[in-house]
C-alpha cells in the first residue's frame, strides 16, 4: 500500500526557506491538495494545482501517474495539517509542527506516536505486507537537517529548487542548537524525543508507524533527505529492520545533498527512480531536469512501486504528461 503522510511546520513560513512557502496564504493548502491528487483528477480542497514560485507543478503528478500505471492501493494519513483534504484520510489528531527555534516542535508527539502505531497494526492485521510511505510537508528539508544534525549526522540536505538555501538552514540549526544547549549529535539516543524538539509531526508519525509493523512487512520510505531523516530516527530508536529509501535521480544528482552518504552512515538501502522529462513539451516538467522540484509526495517510491507491479517508466512519463495537460487545458 502507498500511504501519504501530510503535515505542516511553522518553519515553512520563513522567508526564503521553502519554495512552497513563497505564498504564505496558500501554504496550508499544499499538502492537502497533494493528498487530493492521489484520489481525484485535480485538487478539490483548492481550485488549482500546487506549484512552486517558478511555475513548476507538484510532484504529485508523477506520483499519481505511477499509481494509475501500477494499480497501486493508496491511503492518506493526516499528521498535523491546519486544513484537511477533501480526499479520504485517517487522522492522527495532530497539530501542525511549531518553530523549533522558539519551542519544542511537536509537544503532542506521544499522542501522534500512539495513533500512528495503532494505524500500522490495523493495516498489517488486514493482511497488507508491503508499505511504501511518503510525505508532503513544506519546509520539511529544513526539519530533516535539524533532526539529522541533532542525531549526529553531519551533512547537508536537498532543496526543491536549483538554489539550495543552505546558509539559511545552517542559521536555523545554530539557533535551535543554542536554544537546547547542544552541538551536533547532542540528542543521539533520544529517539522520538529528539524529533519532538527539532523536527516535525510527519517524522514522528512515520517512524512510529514503521516501528509498530511486524518484522515480515516490507517497508520503503518514499522520499529524499526528509525520509532519510526518518530512517536515521528509526535507527536511533533501535529499529534494526531492513529499510530502503526510494527517491529520484534528481536527489542523487544534487551536489548540495548528502543523500547517498547518509544512506551509508545510517545503514539503509536506497533507490533512484530513472525519470526523464527532458523531452517534455511542458517547460514546467522539462525543468525537473534542471534541478527544480526533485522529489516530493513519494515520487521516487511511487515509481519504484509501480515498476515492481509491472509498469513501464515510459508509460509513467507519458501518463504524467497527460495528467498535466488535462490540468492546464
Amino acid at each position: 500500500m502507498f500511504i501519504l503522510f501530510i503535515s505542516e511546520t511553522d518553519l515553512s513560513r520563513e522567508k526564503g526557506l521553502s519554495a512552497a512557502g513563497a505564498n504564505v496564504e496558500a501554504l496550508p493548502y499544499t499538502a492537502p491538495a497533494d493528498a487530493d491528487m492521489l484520489y481525484y483528477d485535480r485538487p478539490r480542497v483548492i481550485d488549482c494545482i500546487p506549484i512552486d514560485p517558478f511555475g513548476h507543478p507538484t510532484p504529485a503528478l508523477v506520483t499519481k501517474a505511477a499509481i494509475l500505471e501500477g494499480g497501486l492501493p493508496v491511503m492518506n494519513i493526516r499528521a498535523g495539517t491546519s486544513i484537511a483534504p477533501v480526499a479520504p484520510f485517517k487522522g492522527l489528531g495532530a497539530l501542525p509542527g511549531k518553530d523549533p527555534r522558539i519551542v519544542a516542535a511537536v509537544p503532542d508527539f506521544s499522542k501522534i506516536s500512539d495513533k500512528a502505531g495503532e494505524a500500522a497494526k490495523d493495516l498489517a492485521g488486514s493482511g497488507i505486507k508491503k508499505f511504501v510511505l511518503a510525505e508532503s510537508i513544506p519546509g520539511g528539508t529544513t526539519t530533516a537537517l535539524l533532526l539529522l544534525r541533532s542525531l549526529g549526522y553531519n551533512g547537508t540536505v536537498s532543496s526543491a529548487g536549483p538554489i539550495n538555501p543552505l546558509p539559511k538552514k545552517e542559521e536555523i540549526w545554530n539557533v535551535v542548537a543554542s536554544r537546547l544547549g547542544i552541538k551536533a549529535g547532542g540528542m543521539k539516543g533520544m529517539g522520538l524525543a529528539a524529533a519532538a524538539e527539532v523536527g516535525d509531526p510527519m517524522q514522528i508519525a512515520v517512524a512510529s508507524f514503521v516501528s509498530a509493523l511486524p518484522e515480515d512487512a516490507e517497508v520503503v520510505l518514499a522520499g529524499g533527505t526528509q525520509m532519510m531523516a526518518v530512517a536515521a530516527l528509526l535507527r536511533d530508536m533501535k529499529v534494526t529492520r531492513p529499510l530502503m529509501v526510494a527517491t529520484t535521480k534528481y536527489i542523487c544528482q544534487d551536489s548540495t545533498s548528502c543523500f547517498v552518504e547518509y544512506a551509508e552512515k545510517i545503514g539503509v538501502e536506497w533507490y533512484s527512480a530513472p525519470l526523464d522529462f527532458s523531452a517534455s513539451k511542458f517547460p514546467g516538467l522539462a525543468d525537473y531536469e534542471k534541478g527544480y522540484v526533485k522529489e516530493g509526495v513519494g515520487m521516487g517510491g511511487a515509481v519504484w512501486y509501480a515498476l515492481q507491479n509491472g509498469a513501464k517508466i515510459e508509460r509513467i512519463t507519458e501518463r504524467t504528461e497527460k495528467l498535466y495537460a488535462a490540468l492546464t487545458s
